[in-house]
């Protein structure tokens, strides 16, 4: 007969290997993290569904929609009275169609966005396809972004009426994030003036505006020769930034 305290006895279990898991469970294999860069429209877009609520308790419609993340255009937006794959697959379609052929697409892992046929069409392009982990939103940020721009906007509705309601909603949010709303993630251009390159003369004109506004009251202005600062766009944009690699040591001549 022993006698010691129950903690002890557990530290001498532990050190013999006999405090364990009993049961037979699976072991899943460690889901490797995406890493996705782009420094230009029309290379990575990212999709995802949301709920959207329907006229009565419990019944919904789903929202599909694509962004490029680069510049934060909504490439593609349907509302469907369900979720499916060759849904997904008939508005990737007519997004491609619209704005070309992306570099990468990037969605979590329901199962329309695992689909047979979002994963026909993509290998048919030779696109590739891009998961999140389970369990984890931060993957997918940009879709998870605007989804939140969207629920939270003053005009987002408690319910929608019907599926004609809420299509019609989603056309005019979209066309006003796309077209009228600035993203401070982009230098407050607009998601339009970056995806189709008219950000360059928005940038001209808020120089010339800034310099006209100095001539005519420098008083406002401070003592700085310099004018204020205008917000630049990102060189890069990324989901989950790859780790810095140290550049090798030049070798000896």
């Amino acid at each position: 007969m022993y006698v010691g305290s129950i903690a002890t006895m557990y530290r001498i279990l532990r050190e013999h290997r006999q405090v364990r898991e009993r049961r037979r469970l699976a072991r899943h294999p460690a889901r490797a993290r995406p890493e996705l860069i782009a420094d230009a429209p029309g290379q990575v877009y990212t999709w995802d569904i949301t709920k959207l609520a329907g006229p009565v308790k419990g019944s919904y419609f789903d929202a599909y929609v694509m962004i490029d993340i680069y510049s934060r255009y909504i490439v593609g937006a349907r509302v469907h009275s369900r979720e499916s794959g060759p849904l997904a697959e008939s508005m990737m379609r007519e997004v491609f169609d619209v704005h070309g052929v992306p570099h990468v697409v990037h969605a979590d892992r329901g199962t329309s966005m695992t689909s047979k046929s979002v994963a026909d069409l993509l290998e048919d392009l030779t696109v590739t396809r891009s998961h999140s982990r389970p369990r984890v939103s931060n993957d997918n940020p940009y879709s998870e972004a605007w989804f939140k721009t969207l629920k939270y906007a003053p005009v987002f509705p408690d319910r929608f009426a019907s599926l004609a309601d809420a299509r019609t909603f989603m056309t005019d949010f979209v066309t006003w994030y796309n077209h009228a709303h600035r993203h401070s993630g982009i230098g407050l251009h607009t998601p339009s003036e970056v995806h189709h390159g008219r950000h360059h003369s928005v940038r001209v004109n808020r120089e010339d505006t800034l310099t006209a506004a100095r001539a005519a009251h420098p008083e406002r202005f401070g003592t700085s020769r310099l004018l204020p600062r205008i917000l630049d766009l990102p060189e890069q944009v990324w989901i989950n930034k790859p780790d810095q690699q140290p550049e090798p040591a030049p070798q000896a001549a």
